[in-house]
């Protein structure tokens, strides 16, 4: 198998645990709150980053972690998992699957408006007509009959608009702190799940041991948070072209919608697809220009 069949076996492998954790996101809330699906799911995560540092032989590259660099992967493991992920299983709470899913895509477009602020990075015709076209999705999704069907809908939509803005300030923090990807990710989901567990204390709930809650926390804590990352990583390692391997990526919302149809049973809407599809393509054009 040449490199960039494995590339291409990582990438689709990736893109196919990826588009069946809306439908995990949705059971798992059946059984349990949204912290216990946090911090179960997250606790899962950092048990995979171990086994990846002592498979990849870096666990001794985490006594160079000095007190400063403590400080930054605290902040960043409060914005996600465990800010980023409180409020987006909260908005699968309150909305159906395929509302909640497409309208946390929308991160993409606010990662672009906080690097052109943040980062400084100029902004090109081709990025603005692709950020318009995005957000035109957008709005068909969130004024959709769908999106209306229950009285917590504006709060749900608001929910995972405002999960999109924290994954896109930690996307734009993250970039800027040179580590290797394995040891962000550990200490980041090693934080969100202290986070996560002096929430639940705090709070008074309790840790909720239903089977079925931590068999499906457990698959997102593997499937949505960690074995994915690595196999992506995987991919891009393997590609003689990320651009070959990134377009694939968009597949990951289509392929959703059939198991939430088909597992979730949810009716799906033509404004759903529309509205995704327009996010889509509003993120390919974005693309070319990053190619130009």
């Amino acid at each position: 198998m040449t490199n960039q069949a494995k590339a291409y076996f990582y990438g689709i492998l990736t893109v196919l645990m990826w588009s069946t954790v809306a439908t995990a996101f949705k059971i798992s809330l059946e059984y349990f709150d949204v912290i216990n699906m946090l911090f179960w799911s997250s606790l899962t995560s950092v048990v995979i980053f171990i086994f990846f540092l002592i498979y990849q032989k870096k666990i001794l590259l985490l006594r160079r972690i000095k007190l400063k660099d403590y400080l930054n992967f605290a902040l960043l493991g409060f914005l996600n998992p465990f800010l980023y992920y409180l409020i987006l299983f909260q908005a699968y709470h309150k909305l159906p699957a395929q509302i909640a899913q497409p309208l946390n895509y929308s991160w993409v477009i606010v990662a672009s408006i906080l690097a052109l602020i943040i980062l400084k990075q100029q902004i090109k015709l081709l990025n603005f007509i692709g950020l318009s076209i995005s957000f035109i999705g957008i709005t068909i999704i969130s004024f959709s009959k769908g999106s209306f069907d229950n009285n917590f809908a504006i709060d749900g939509i608001i929910l995972a608009l405002s999960s999109s803005l924290i994954w896109g300030f930690y996307w734009v923090l993250n970039i800027k702190k040179q580590f290797d990807d394995i040891i962000k990710l550990f200490f980041n989901f090693t934080f969100g799940t202290i986070y996560s567990l002096i929430f639940i204390i705090i709070s008074g709930s309790k840790l909720n041991l239903n089977p079925l809650g931590l068999f499906s926390s457990i698959y997102i804590g593997t499937f949505e948070m960690g074995l994915t990352f690595f196999t992506w990583l995987l991919a891009l390692k393997y590609s003689d072209n990320t651009a070959k391997i990134g377009n694939i990526i968009y597949l990951s919302p289509l392929i959703s919608m059939i198991f939430i149809t088909f597992v979730l049973k949810e009716e799906i809407l033509i404004s759903s697809i529309i509205g995704l599809v327009f996010i889509i393509l509003g993120m390919l054009i974005q693309q070319i220009r990053i190619k130009a």
